[in-house]
């Protein structure tokens, strides 16, 4: 070719035409239910085998100072998808519906689901479908009954299958889906999630178990459905939103996941009691799921490839709050401290300790995100609105209202002054909030969530920088910075006539 019709063709291809015409990638985003920190190899794992987050982590950009959105599932799912923070978002803690008393006919509930987030509140889907993006989610949703504004397809999203309620998600081999908003039968025999075994039932026994088994697993009925939307899309720009009940109990898992880990570890029973579904091998079951939920997410990015997809999609991978551990270790026969889920961190769900909140963020982009890098940013998921609003070219739509901010500039290899504060709050408890500048941490816990009980006080300051673990409480050492801290947290707040907080709402 002659030099001048080359340098031409290439100058051509090459303008700022050209570039603006390059369609806006796609979106895979995963969280996990009730992971730890340190339930990845990637993280630390030892004992669980997690081979292909493993290789996100390593193709991607690994963050080890992420933060979800709360402490518990539906308000870190809320701060997720409207980018506020707890002291601004429609729903703050875990409250079914006041209509719900979760009655059954063949096990489907009358009524079902969680405190709706409200019809003109601007979510994550809304964003992107606005932006063109095809829209699907596939998982577990708790963000507002079938029939409430709350609703996924009247909250942005055009696809949805799995489950509405967090409660009906506790049993994997359940009755009933919702295929958008119509439910389908499964082929599975009907049993109460907080099922326990019978004064005649042997529990030295693995056979005992199996009627706490169904036909049909929903984290792989869900998994299809999820890479079904991408085939049906593949032609368009899509936003998949994949939030997995994996691992959140009862611990449940087909029996040839199971036999990967069984007779590895001193394993005895979860005969039930607490609540949750028992199972013979609670242990190997927790694994299990793990690698089961790995695997499904391997066969995702692979059908990406295959359609030749991958340099044009950005997975993320996160969950949506720690571990049980703490004051819920043990429970439904989990064992956060076995498997070292915390990652060494305090506590783990339901609290503000780092257990309770700091959670795996991977994110992979081939082409765009430099492989192999580790960020310690503090970031949070109100920033992921943001943020995928800047990597899909769309920034100039983000809310103005938000709390969130964009770290697309770290994720490009950019340097970005670091996050003001990050803050939570969080009403269940005894009443939590807390509040990181830079290296301090403070929390306070004992703030009474209602006007009539009244709970100790307890204020603690901590340096993360020397003590990630948060066992040194330097309050009375820093009495300055934690009077800072404490007038940042109050200003964050603002009243919910849905999620009363006494001590907060009167705090002047």
């Amino acid at each position: 070719m002659n030099r001048f019709i080359l340098s031409a063709a290439l100058a051509l291809c090459c303008s700022p035409a050209a570039l603006a015409a390059e369609p806006p990638p796609n979106i895979v985003f995963i969280i996990a239910d009730d992971l730890g920190w340190g339930d990845l190899g990637s993280y630390g794992q030892t004992k669980i085998r997690t081979p292909h987050l493993d290789r996100m982590a390593v193709e991607g950009m690994r963050f080890t100072q992420h933060y979800s959105g709360n402490a518990v599932c539906a308000p870190s799912r809320c701060v997720l998808m409207t980018g506020k923070h707890p002291g601004h978002a429609d729903i703050r803690d875990n409250r079914g519906m006041a209509s719900n008393k979760m009655k059954t006919t063949g096990g489907i509930p009358e009524t079902e689901g969680q405190e709706p987030i409200k019809a003109e509140t601007v979510t994550m889907a809304e964003a992107l479908a606005a932006s063109g993006y095809a829209t699907g989610g596939f998982g577990k949703w708790g963000l507002g009954g079938p029939h409430t504004d709350g609703a996924p397809l009247k909250q942005g999203f055009q696809r949805w299958f799995g489950y509405n309620c967090q409660s009906v998600a506790h049993n994997f081999y359940p009755v009933y889906l919702w295929d958008n908003d119509k439910t389908i039968a499964l082929k599975n025999l009907h049993f109460p999630s907080r099922d326990t075994l019978r004064p005649d039932e042997d529990p030295s026994k693995a056979e005992t178990y199996k009627r706490f088994q169904g036909t049909e697993y929903s984290a792989d009925l869900i998994a299809e459905q999820a890479r079904q939307f991408v085939r049906n899309n593949k032609d368009k720009p899509f936003f998949l939103y994949w939030p997995t009940t994996v691992p959140h109990v009862s611990l449940q898992v087909p029996d040839d996941s199971l036999k990967e880990y069984e007779g590895l570890w001193d394993d005895p029973p979860y005969t039930g009691g607490k609540g949750y579904i028992p199972h013979f091998k609670p242990k190997a079951a927790y694994a299990a799921m793990i690698t089961r939920m790995d695997r499904e997410i391997g066969q995702m990015m692979s059908l990406i490839k295959e359609l030749g997809l991958d340099e044009r999609t950005i997975f993320v991978f996160t969950s949506d709050n720690g571990p049980l551990s703490g004051e819920h270790q043990g429970l439904a026969g989990t064992d956060a401290i076995f498997f070292n889920s915390s990652g060494g961190f305090r506590n783990g769900k339901g609290t503000l300790y780092e257990g309770g909140f700091r959670v795996p963020g991977i994110v992979r982009w081939s082409g765009k995100i430099k492989p192999g890098v580790t960020s310690d940013r503090v970031t949070g998921f109100e920033d992921w609105l943001p943020t995928l609003l800047d990597l899909t070219g769309q920034k100039d739509k983000t809310p103005s209202d938000i709390d969130g901010i964009s770290f697309a500039p770290t994720l490009r290899g950019k340097a970005q002054p670091e996050r003001p504060f990050l803050f939570r709050e969080f009403p269940s408890y005894t009443g939590q909030r807390c509040i990181r500048v830079g290296h301090w941490k403070l929390i306070e816990r004992g703030l009474s969530p209602s006007k009539n009980k009244k709970i100790a006080l307890s204020k603690e300051l901590f340096d993360l920088s020397t003590d990630p673990h948060e066992e040194r409480n330097v309050a009375n050492q820093n009495p300055d910075v934690v009077a800072k801290l404490t007038a940042l947290m109050k200003e964050q707040h603002k009243p919910s006539s849905v999620f009363p907080f006494a001590a907060l709402d009167t705090e002047k």
